[in-house]
């Protein structure tokens, strides 16, 4: 009888042990599966946002190739429009511009991170940048005279800066790394207007008024395939309020928008006097100033993704700094060039120069504000980028009509080093290794 109840009780714990083990591999089959569904839904997650970079990078590109259509052949197109000959009605066309780009910047961005949503202010300002090319080109034939062209440029400015402003934020939403999205809008922002320059110098080689056609054309393209991206805004957002107080509380944030003020300013001095400095002292055609301007673009637009992918490793101090000293004084340089084939191997100079400035100086945005203000942050940055392209217009309309180009080139490359070495302490402050990918003690 003991032997028959120490044979059952072996068999139990046998049969224990059986089930047991069964128990333990069906939980480490379920493991490993969860992981196995996990791995996956983490690799589709990161091909999804992969895949939304590309297609922000080209809403963005999009967005700049319309306006840099008009750079190449913009004193026959101004011409064209009722603008007449010489400088200065080419700098106020783009003035009106970009003055409304300063008033409207911020308003996009407080009105998409109140409610949450990107995609369809995108979407209409894409649409209605395109309207406003399209009424500007047909102006001459319904009679409207060079006051209302500049009026139709203030609204389609309004319109334009809410699509170009908020496709930049949507690649802030992304995750990554922000010098990784930031280098991929800039990337986007540099092929724009290499591309830009290019076919809208060939644009208004045919006809003057092709570059607003052509530009409209491809904002109405970039608003259609903005609405294919997913929205990332945050939930709900934050009231206008509380986004204005925080804006303004954030001092740090004063540190790449004046970067970003000034790099805005020469890109608006090389679109104005830049071309014109081409075109006159070495005697070209638009087509031939679009390839010119295309030297600039290139290389600034190469170099865009990798710098940014650098600088999420070593820090913004280097790339913002030192290439801005580096980019000033190329500029400067191309003033001084007495032939057309040094002045177009200095300007590929300055296109690298530039390329280690402009992502890392977005990315610093993204460094010093938490994730539910980046759209009023980045809104800040393009008022204060729109006003350094006010500016570089300006200076480059204004200083060379009274002084000549050669002292246009000296301001906007001297500007450029003074911003580096004025505020090169309080980028070593605020770029520092634990502060790269995430909200600084400034930016809380």
């Amino acid at each position: 009888m003991v032997a028959s109840r120490s044979r059952r009780s072996w068999q139990g714990l046998e049969t224990d042990n059986l089930v047991g083990r069964r128990r333990v591999r069906t939980l480490v089959t379920e493991t490993a599966a969860g992981a196995e569904s996990e791995g996956v839904q983490s690799a589709r997650g990161a091909r999804g946002t992969r895949l939304d970079r590309v297609r922000l990078g080209l809403v963005v590109w999009g967005v700049l190739v319309s306006q840099v259509f008009l750079y190449p052949g913009l004193e026959e197109t101004v011409a064209a429009v009722g603008g007449g000959d010489g400088i200065l009605a080419p700098t106020w066309f783009l003035v009106a511009e970009f003055a409304a780009f300063v008033a409207f910047a911020v308003a996009w961005g407080v009105l998409s991170d109140s409610l949450g949503r990107r995609v369809p202010f995108v979407v209409v300002g894409a649409v209605g940048g395109a309207a406003s090319y399209v009424a500007v080109a047909l102006a001459p034939s319904l009679g409207l005279g060079f006051g209302v062209v500049l009026a139709l440029r203030v609204v389609g400015g309004a319109f334009t800066i809410g699509a170009f402003s908020l496709a930049i934020t949507m690649l802030m939403d992304l995750s990554g790394g922000n010098g990784r999205n930031m280098g991929a809008a800039g990337t986007a922002i540099g092929l724009g207007a290499a591309l830009g320059a290019i076919v809208g110098g060939q644009l208004a080689a045919r006809d003057p008024l092709l570059p607003l056609y052509g530009g409209a054309a491809v904002l109405v393209a970039a608003g259609a395939l903005a609405a294919t991206v997913p929205d990332r805004g945050g939930g709900g957002g934050l009231p206008v309020g509380t986004v204005l107080t925080r804006v303004r509380s954030r001092p740090a944030l004063l540190v790449p928008y004046a970067f970003g003020y000034v790099d805005r300013l020469t890109a608006g001095f090389f679109a104005l006097a830049g071309v014109a400095y081409v075109r006159e002292a070495f005697d070209v055609d638009a087509a031939t100033a679009g390839l010119t301007l295309a030297l600039f673009f290139l290389p600034f637009a190469a170099l865009q993704y990798p710098v940014g992918s650098l600088s999420d490793r070593i820090g913004r101090y280097v790339p913002v700094v030192g290439g801005s000293i580096l980019y000033g004084v190329a500029i400067v340089a191309v003033g001084l060039a007495p032939t057309y084939a040094l002045a177009a191997a200095l300007l590929v100079a300055v296109g690298v120069c530039g390329a280690f400035v402009a992502p890392a100086t977005m990315a610093l945005v993204t460094d010093v504000v938490p994730a539910s203000e980046n759209a009023s942050a980045m809104g800040g940055f393009n008022v204060f980028g729109s006003l350094g392209m006010l500016s570089g217009f300006l200076v480059g309309g204004l200083v060379t009509a009274e002084y000549g180009f050669l002292a246009a080139f000296l301001v906007a490359g001297g500007l450029e080093i003074t911003i580096a070495v004025v505020a090169s302490t309080a980028i070593a402050r605020i770029a520092k290794p634990s502060t790269r990918s995430g909200a600084s003690p400034d930016g809380g």
